[in-house]
């Protein structure tokens, strides 16, 4: 029976309570007014110009890849991926015909290895970049941003499991040209499912607004729109049903906004429980086992504690104890992606030294704001006892 769950609905009874009496008033479910204002709100709680709310941080990642295809702002189709993430953030290219490069992971953050990327750019000038901040730890991105002036890339983002993370005092999802968050389960906050693109180029907003719907440009602001239907001929009768790009139907509805709506006002202080877990955690569990290390004035808001066995033994021991105990674990995150069928089957298995250490020796433990520091200190005393076993 498990009595540690890696991850908690952060939708509790009142949030419950507070959705049920909207319910009662009969309001409008799908997207409308309610969709425009997360939006809003989000984008003032992160520092950006624009954001799209969608119906997960995987379309909010397809969402990315397909406007910045169709902004004619690819100098080429070549676009580097990372080796540890998630398959959405690779999968899009690979839908779209574009050509992955796939980088290895950096020893320290587990993100993107600045030295291969730098290769890469450099062999391959590709015309854009996807980073992940893996786990909510935060990237090397004074180096990434000189990578990106030097070299000419287009950014994307992906801060699904990082909300609230911040680097030198600036939030994940500042960064790049665009960003996607998730709001699944378990994740920082959540809107049952449901995911961000936050931006600061109006183009690239315009074109994200349409995708999400469509193709259409109901969704665009009155000037942008009338000049659209201005420049194509549109008649009045047809124009709130014509489509000026082949897109998706990737919304959300006003149901999940009102969720969103409710847990961000609640957000900061989820951040902080799970930033207090992961100090004590990294306090306890540091010095015995390889971790995430990051620069001293980020600040870190986890989905889960990562951490690398000496090798698979030692996971298997690791494993087998925190089942004993009640303690849910899983692999870190899914590895390295180029070692998966999707990948592989279409380029070949791709191994890196460290990415693949991640792969056979990495694992989470539970973080989440419902664990209190002595639950910590118990899941890290059956890591550290598990660990001693295979020493004798």
């Amino acid at each position: 029976m498990i009595k540690y769950h890696l991850a908690e609905d952060t939708i509790d009874n009142r949030d419950i309570r507070r959705l049920i009496g909207w319910l009662r008033t009969y309001p409008h479910l799908t997207k409308g007014h309610l969709t425009v204002e997360f939006e809003k709100k989000w984008s003032l709680w992160l520092g950006r110009k624009y954001s799209v709310f969608c119906n997960s941080g995987s379309s909010a990642n397809l969402l990315m890849y397909y406007a910045l295809f169709l902004s004619g702002r690819l100098k080429n189709r070549k676009v580097v991926v990372p080796s540890v993430g998630w398959v959405t953030s690779i999968a899009p290219a690979i839908q779209f015909g574009l050509t992955p490069l796939m980088c290895e992971a950096d020893p320290e953050t587990f993100g993107l290895d600045l030295a291969h990327l730098e290769s890469l750019l450099r062999k391959h000038r590709p015309a854009a970049v996807m980073m992940v901040q893996v786990l909510g730890v935060p990237h090397k991105m004074d180096e990434m941003r000189r990578l990106q002036k030097r070299y000419g890339f287009i950014l994307m983002e992906d801060a699904c499991a990082a909300l609230g993370s911040s680097y030198k005092g600036k939030k994940v999802g500042m960064f790049g040209d665009m960003s996607s968050f998730s709001f699944y389960f378990g994740h920082q906050m959540s809107t049952i499912e449901g995911g961000m693109v936050s931006t600061d180029d109006k183009r690239l907003y315009d074109l994200l607004l349409m995708l999400r719907s469509h193709g259409w440009s109901k969704d665009l602001d009155a000037s942008t729109h009338n000049a659209m239907t201005r420049k194509h001929r549109v008649d009045d009768f047809h124009k709130p049903f014509v489509f000026y790009e082949p897109g998706f139907n990737l919304r959300s509805t006003d149901l999940n906004a009102f969720i969103g709506i409710g847990q961000l006002a609640k957000l900061d202080a989820f951040v902080a429980g799970r930033e207090r877990n992961h100090v004590l955690y990294r306090r306890r569990l540091g010095g015995h086992f390889y971790t995430q290390r990051f620069d001293s004035k980020s600040r870190i808001s986890s989905i889960s504690f990562g951490l690398l066995a000496q090798d698979g033994r030692e996971r298997r021991a690791i494993v087998k104890a925190l089942d004993k105990n009640g303690i849910e674990t899983r692999i870190f995150s899914a590895g390295n992606l180029g070692l998966h069928p999707f990948w592989a089957k279409r380029f070949g298995k791709t191994s890196f030294p460290f990415a693949d250490r991640i792969h056979h020796c990495g694992f989470f433990l539970p973080n989440h704001p419902s664990l209190t520091l002595k639950n910590v200190n118990f899941i890290s005393d059956v890591v550290l006892r598990a660990r001693e076993t295979t020493k004798s």
